[in-house]
């Protein structure tokens, strides 16, 4: 909040929307940490270690081939066009209806992953601390409704004001907080274990859990050339093509100072991953030695020893910073995205009078916070499996859309018939479901992993190829 105060002062549509274009590069590399790991990351990637060990590394290792992708290909084309909302390219390259095709399932998924993101923060927040308190002069607990309402006011009384602007410096105390608590749990736990750092490492490396590249099957989820594919197109979409991330780039002064914000930012991003992974294994070997139960949602794996295993109110203290500072950093600036996505390519704000611009954006800063309280509730009931999984699988239906409608635009120069952009847009996600569920049958026993992104985005390229033979010469 006292961020928030002194950021937001004469702020305006501009300062919300991109920070005047006025952000260090440094401490938007610094902020993008703590936005790209979340609090999936911070929780679910330690869990996922029991089942995946430490295979979850090749993925992040094709991430940073997508975020040179970012860099040389996508961030100079954004800064050329001068773009506030990145979908504004997609009318200028083919027409309306693909640039609100594709503003529409940037909108779609950001809701869709933010929403898995502070669900999975509210539901541990609730199990460990919510859930044992009582409401005043009642005998009645806190519902899970009333842990997320309360993360979402939250949320929207210090970015809806500053916007970016604000963001740009709250991500940056955020990922140092998240950072040091992981830093904390991983000194605490290891020194009840009687373990220096060196015996650290070798306790890790001798373990089956450290496992990292697979190469045995190529019909399997794991392997390594398909995860490496399929972590390079997650990136491209779910970084390059998507308004949140790319509105923290974009509000860099310049197109070098972006690019060394992304280059930056991906270099240390695979270090910060090994070291979740890392206290992943730590934590099994910890629950191993201890005689503690694993739950069966390895997800409160993390949670369960910080909290409930008697390793002392440091560690629990730390825990819950870090965890909160990882579900923030990554919120606030979806909210922020949502918001600017839905005045700008939906509400076309920029051609309003001035006098109405604020008032807008203010209301709908509101309405999307509502939707993602309702969305958020809903999962609770929907969810049954590891959260991070879960929000890698639906990106690959939601963002394949988008990633074949840029590479379309970029490595051609055919126009298409804009107004059936939307119907290949819808058929491509339905036939990617298909072909992932007959997949063992139709392809000798071949098991799609997330590459499932590119077969998508395939399917969308390959239908606007058609659209653009059947336009008129």
């Amino acid at each position: 909040m006292v961020i928030s105060h002194f950021t937001s002062k004469d702020s305006s549509n501009d300062t919300f929307f991109l920070g005047n274009r006025e952000s260090p590069w440094y401490v938007v590399a610094f902020g993008m940490i703590g936005t790209s790991l979340s609090g999936v990351t911070f929780i679910s990637v330690p869990g996922w270690v029991g089942d995946s060990q430490f295979s979850y590394m090749q993925t992040v290792l094709g991430y940073l081939i997508g975020y040179f992708i970012i860099a040389f290909v996508l961030l100079p084309l954004y800064y050329r066009l001068n773009l506030t909302s990145i979908y504004s390219y997609l009318e200028q390259r083919f027409g309306s209806w693909s640039y609100k095709t594709g503003a529409f399932y940037f909108l779609l998924s950001r809701v869709l992953g933010a929403s898995f993101r502070l669900f999975l923060v509210a539901t541990v927040l609730q199990e460990f601390v919510f859930s044992k308190w009582k409401i005043p002069f009642t005998e009645w607990t806190f519902p899970f409704e009333v842990t997320v309402l309360i993360t979402i006011v939250f949320i929207w009384l210090y970015t809806h004001r500053g916007g970016i602007k604000t963001i740009i410096w709250t991500d940056t105390l955020q990922t140092f907080f998240m950072l040091t608590a992981v830093g904390v749990s991983i000194y605490l736990i290891s020194s009840r274990l009687n373990l220096s750092l060196d015996g650290l490492i070798e306790r890790i490396a001798s373990s089956d859990l450290s496992q990292t590249f697979f190469l045995e099957d190529i019909k399997a989820k794991n392997h390594l050339v398909k995860q490496l594919m399929s972590g390079a197109f997650i990136a491209i979409c779910m970084t390059g093509l998507d308004q949140d991330m790319m509105q923290k780039n974009i509000s860099c002064k310049s197109v070098g100072d972006s690019q060394k914000n992304m280059i930056s930012f991906s270099i240390v991003l695979v270090f910060v991953n090994l070291v979740f992974l890392a206290l992943g294994a730590l934590l099994f070997i910890y629950a191993e030695e201890k005689g503690l139960a694993i739950p069966d949602r390895t997800d409160l794996l993390y949670p369960t020893i910080a909290l409930n295993s008697g390793l002392g109110i440091g560690i629990g203290v730390f825990f819950i910073l870090g965890l909160v500072s990882a579900a923030y950093s990554s919120a606030d600036s979806a909210l922020t995205a949502l918001t600017t996505s839905v005045c700008v390519d939906f509400l076309g704000i920029d051609k309003l009078q001035a006098s109405v611009r604020r008032s807008i954006r203010k209301r709908v800063h509101i309405g999307m916070s509502a939707v993602l309280l309702v969305v958020i509730i809903a999962f609770r009931y929907l969810i049954d499996r590891s959260v991070i999984d879960t929000l890698l699988y639906v990106a690959t239906y939601t963002y394949g859309p988008l990633l074949g409608l840029f590479a379309f635009g970029l490595l051609t120069r055919s126009a298409v018939v804009d107004k059936l952009v939307p119907v290949v847009c819808i058929a491509a996600p339905i036939l990617t479901y298909v072909i992932n569920m007959k997949s063992e049958a139709w392809f000798g026993g071949y098991v799609f992993a997330y590459e499932l992104l590119a077969v998508n985005g395939f399917l969308t390229f390959f239908g606007l190829w058609i659209l653009s033979r059947l336009r008129p010469t």
